[in-house]
């Protein structure tokens, strides 16, 4: 039976984590274990993320599924019930990965953007906060997430959507804001 990783480093000890990742990986202490980022020393600052997650849906169904301005499954409808599910992944990202801290959002808008030249919905996820950490994993969170709610409403009609990308747009705030070649 083989070990989970983080008892397998411990069993191989300090030589199980290579040499640049045990100095660069800012989650693994001295010990080469997981941790939380102490982050009570950093500014709080104003801090955005943007994120897009892109959903590829086959020939016609994409079709089928139109009602006016909404897409409607037998679940509902699809691009109002993926923003909700958006902005409820985006809140619940500390719940979903070990390392994040938990954040007050001050803002979070989930859109979605039919591109029927290609049959896509094109979901972008923007955060806010006031904090002393980055909020880029919620606005990815987020966007996953919708993407996710979308399939789920969908996957009836078909298992052979793809959610595409998911990747992150733009960031600002904290140390070292980022903005995407292709935004």
């Amino acid at each position: 039976m083989a070990l989970p990783p983080v008892l397998r480093l411990r069993q191989l000890g300090r030589a199980a984590i290579p040499r640049r990742a045990k100095h660069g990986l800012t989650h693994v202490n001295p010990e080469n274990q997981p941790n939380m980022v102490d982050v009570t020393e950093k500014a709080i600052t104003e801090r955005s993320a943007v994120a897009r997650s892109i959903v590829r849906f086959p020939a016609g169904v994409l079709d089928s599924l139109r009602h006016d301005a909404e897409l409607m499954s037998k679940k509902g409808p699809v691009l109002t019930t993926a923003i909700l599910a958006g902005v409820m992944g985006a809140k619940k990202t500390s719940d979903l990965i070990p390392f994040c801290h938990p954040l007050a959002l001050n803002d979070c808008k989930v859109t979605l953007h039919v591109q029927d030249d290609d049959s896509t919905v094109h979901i972008q996820c923007a955060v806010k906060c006031t904090g002393r950490t980055g909020v880029e994993m919620e606005a990815l969170t987020g966007a996953s997430i919708a993407a996710l709610c979308v399939y789920d409403m969908c996957k009836a009609l078909s298992h052979d959507l793809i959610i595409e990308e998911t990747r992150l747009l733009s960031k600002t705030g904290g140390k070292a804001p980022f903005l995407h070649r292709d935004t």
